[in-house]
């Protein structure tokens, strides 16, 4: 029994020791000796490779998304009057001045009312010449209605002109025109027009000026029939609200036009020179001030930075434009817009969306009301 007793004792040693030597043994071979500095072959003893240190990176003052636009922005233009569209006279990349035609909606019913109004005129005027014009006063107000009579109808023949040239460039008709002598003869038009409105209006404010006869209210009646005549077909014309560049043709002949924002004939913009509507955040607004410095990227030239400044700063926070869709949510956030122009001619296209990053400025200060903590000097 004792013998036993005894084997048992030393198994339990033996698996205890065991144990002991699994757990250490391992643990001490597995501590690696400390290597020493690794050199390079031509490098004095004792000598460590150090790796290069890399570059800073830009420290930006802000950023911001951003969308690229033309200069003074891209204009929507629409049918002042619905109506059928006749015929669409330009084309995707086309130029176009101010007061050029873009588009014509169906007008043949206001061209008869037009050329009717024009007989009655023609009318009321004989019969108004065939009576005494009175006094020196009653002369002039009668020479200043004819002079304005007179100035309107050249305005709208230069018009007329104007258009037909366009239309038969559209369609690759007729001799080749001369656009910019057209285009300053309907400017000048214009100008005899508001002339001749002042002069009108001077005539009209004589002190002692006596009643239009009979046959002075007829003719001015029948005048006013034919402006109203003359606005009803110019309302059929869509033009160019000023020079740029057409950048969108949604227009197609046959079609009808219905004033309406959502019912938009072509967009237009001024390309020699681009800009970007950033929206900057809230936080970073006492960091941006006119003339400031930024730089522009795009996804679609990797690597390549553009150079812009600052031109104008918003007055108020309001709803961003970038990338709302829809009603407004309780959960969306107010920014502020910054107009940012870019230097040179850059390759980027309207409506392109861009990274805007602002460099430090120095001159760029919180808002008015703010404290900063600044360290007093001793």
């Amino acid at each position: 029994m004792p013998k036993s007793d005894s084997t048992l004792t030393m198994l339990i040693v033996a698996a205890v020791l065991a144990l002991g030597v699994g757990y250490y043994v391992p643990k001490t071979f597995s501590v690696k000796p400390s290597e020493p500095a690794k050199t390079n072959g031509t490098a004095t003893t004792g000598t460590v490779n150090v790796a290069p240190k890399a570059a800073p990176k830009t420290a930006w003052a802000a950023s911001a998304p951003g969308r690229i636009e033309p200069n003074g922005g891209e204009v929507r233009i629409g049918a002042q009057v619905p109506g059928r569209i006749a015929e669409v006279l330009v084309a995707v990349n086309d130029t176009a001045a101010a007061g050029d035609l873009l588009v014509r909606l169906d007008d043949e019913e206001l061209v008869a009312r037009l050329h009717s109004a024009l007989a009655e005129v023609a009318v009321r005027k004989r019969e108004r010449d065939n009576t005494d014009a009175g006094n020196r006063l009653a002369q002039d107000r009668r020479s200043a209605e004819d002079g304005l009579a007179t100035a309107e109808r050249q305005l709208a023949v230069a018009r007329d002109e104007l258009d037909r040239a366009l239309r038969a460039r559209r369609g690759g008709t007729g001799p080749a025109a001369d656009f910019a002598k057209l285009r300053d003869t309907t400017a000048k038009a214009k100008d005899k027009v508001e002339q001749a409105r002042a002069n009108l209006r001077k005539a009209l404010s004589a002190d002692g000026l006596p009643a239009p006869s009979r046959p002075e209210a007829a003719l001015a009646a029948a005048r006013a029939e034919l402006s109203l005549a003359e606005a009803a077909l110019e309302r059929t014309r869509v033009r160019a609200p000023s020079a740029g560049t057409i950048l969108q043709v949604f227009a197609k002949a046959g079609e009808t036009a219905t004033p309406s924002p959502e019912n938009v004939l072509a967009t237009i913009g001024d390309l020699s020179s681009l800009r970007v509507r950033a929206e900057l955040e809230e936080r970073d607004v006492g960091k941006v001030r006119v003339g400031q410095a930024a730089v522009v990227r795009s996804d679609a030239f990797p690597g390549k930075e553009f150079e812009g400044k600052i031109a104008s700063i918003a007055q108020g926070l309001a709803p961003s434009r970038l990338g709302q869709r829809g009603p407004r949510k309780p959960t969306d956030v107010d920014v502020l817009e910054v107009m940012i122009d870019l230097s040179g001619q850059p390759p980027l296209l309207p409506g392109m969306r861009v990274d805007v990053f602002l460099r430090p400025d120095a001159q760029a200060q919180p808002a008015v009301g703010t404290k900063t903590n600044t360290a007093k000097a001793h």
